[in-house]
């Protein structure tokens, strides 16, 4: 499992398929997850803006699993 770090409280998970280079552009991130491509904590997800916090699992098919790792919030 890899870790994301964020430093904030919580990351769109579009956002959070770009920064774990699951995908390069927000139309890619939109297309893997309609094709029903993502999991996060084990249920399938298909919303762009969901949020993710700190401990979330997030499972992407042929990429991996991924955990959402906090490193505080910056100010």
């Amino acid at each position: 499992m890899k870790k994301i770090l964020i430093h904030s409280e919580y990351i769109k998970l579009d956002q959070f398929l770009k920064l774990s280079d699951c995908v390069s552009t927000g139309g890619m991130a939109k297309a893997l997850l309609q094709e029903g491509y993502v999991q996060v904590n084990g249920e399938k997800e298909d919303r762009r803006g969901r949020k993710l916090y700190p401990g979330d699992k997030v499972e992407v098919q042929d990429n991996g699993v991924f955990e959402v790792e906090g490193g505080g919030i910056k100010e």
